[in-house]
């Protein structure tokens, strides 16, 4: 009979780094500091980032949501959100006479321009990514007649190019790393001269999250992400905890979402979160455990993170012009109705 003492201990390994990413912070602080400098509402033009918490909270400050411009009023400030949008949207707020502030990710933006690139070089570009996903809506909306979409390894028999030996790939910037080299070494068996983009487009802070999981997941007997379920990145997360060696792995957006028989016969669990998702969930997530004997939290560091974007130069003009500061922080007015950072 096995002594009690020498029964396994509860534990959980935290990712790191989890949560907000550099693009994220500047989208969510951009549609904070709208709200203070222009007062409510603020139209913010689809989900200002994937996560139900933080577009739920900004709502109850005065953001209002839509799904297309033609739903903003004229003449109203409209905010584009982390994904980007299409040449199209910009013309259609110009069109309205809207205050446009992009709050655009700027590593979308780069794969934007390498799009427009290479589209005037009269490239063939193959984007991998999901269909209908804003942000490969956005991009292929960049040179739509030069773009085909590639969603997955299984997507690649289908591609049809003019010439072969004048095709370029690009990708969403959340997708999993794995299975988008493994969709580029199909399109290299079909087009040899197929080029790479100049640089990374699967983002920073996606790697480095999916790279946390990898290494954690052989010793997780479950992992949990926090995230939404239209993020892109989040879901990615899940898939490689799985793939990885996780015995099993579950997305929430909130603790009260953890099914407790995922529990049952349990010893480690990992816990980390998607780029948009802010730490007092984490937070939350990890109290739970510990009333339920996880409390012993080992950090797993994959990567360190430094980088800040500045705001959007409409932000920052107006902040200037009123004398408030447009550092990338948490505005301390909103503290009240629960921290978002």
């Amino acid at each position: 009979m096995t002594d009690a003492t020498e029964r396994p201990t509860k534990r959980v390994l935290l990712a790191a780094p989890r949560g907000y990413c550099a693009g994220v912070d500047r989208a969510v602080v951009t549609v904070e500091k709208a709200l203070e400098l222009y007062g409510p509402p603020v139209y913010v033009r689809k989900e200002i980032v994937h996560n139900k918490h933080v577009v739920t909270t900004l709502e109850k400050r005065g953001a209002i949501f839509v799904e297309e411009t033609d739903e903003v009023p004229e003449g109203a400030t409209v905010i584009f959100s982390a994904h980007g949008v299409a040449p199209v949207v910009h013309e259609e707020a110009k069109a309205l006479n809207l205050k446009t502030i992009d709050a655009t990710c700027p590593l979308v933006t780069k794969v934007h321009r390498e799009a427009v690139r290479f589209a005037s070089d009269d490239f063939d570009i193959l984007l991998i990514g999901h269909e209908g996903h804003e942000e490969v809506v956005g991009t292929s909306g960049e040179a739509p007649e030069h773009i085909t979409l590639v969603d997955g390894p299984d997507d690649v028999a289908n591609v049809t190019v003019r010439d072969p030996d004048k095709v370029v790939w690009l990708s969403q910037t959340t997708l999993s790393v794995d299975e988008t080299m493994e969709t580029v070494r199909r399109l290299r068996d079909r087009f040899p001269s197929l080029q790479d983009p100049p640089s990374d487009d699967i983002c920073y802070a996606t790697q480095n999250r999916q790279l946390a999981v990898k290494q954690m997941a052989p010793d997780c007997d479950l992992m949990i992400v926090v995230g939404s379920r239209n993020s892109s990145n989040s879901v990615r997360l899940v898939e490689v905890a799985i793939e990885h060696g996780s015995k099993a792995g579950h997305l929430v957006d909130y603790a009260d979402e953890i099914d407790e028989t995922w529990l049952d016969g349990v010893t480690t669990v990992g816990v980390t979160s998607g780029a948009s998702v802010p730490e007092l969930l984490v937070r939350d997530v990890l109290t739970y455990l510990a009333e339920r004997g996880y409390a012993d939290v080992a950090p797993v560091v994959a990567a360190e993170e430094s980088l800040l974007f500045s705001l959007p130069n409409e932000i920052r003009r107006d902040l200037k012009a009123r004398g408030l500061s447009d550092k990338m922080r948490h505005d301390a007015a909103f503290e009240e109705a629960g921290s978002l950072h």
